[in-house]
């Protein structure tokens, strides 16, 4: 059985504390970027920097991939549960 690791928004470059939970880094990088994209079209004006951020990434990808690096080795230095 995967055990499952959380992070937060904020830990993800978000500005809030909700908590995504999953079994890899892509798991909480997905779900943040879910998150991201249900908070602005929600209304959260708090998230649209961040949502940018996300959509931008990929813009450049030198900047991208090092950004998912750093999530993941975030992500792989949590505590499990």
């Amino acid at each position: 059985m995967k055990t499952v690791k959380n992070m937060t928004c904020r830990q993800l470059g978000g500005p809030c504390d909700t908590t995504h939970t999953g079994a890899t880094a892509d798991d909480v990088i997905h779900a943040q970027d879910q998150h991201l994209k249900d908070a602005v079209a929600g209304g959260d004006t708090a998230h649209e920097e961040a949502a940018r951020e996300m959509r931008g990434r990929w813009k450049n990808p030198v900047k991208g991939m090092g950004w998912y690096r750093d999530a993941k080795k975030a992500f792989a230095a949590l505590p499990e549960g």
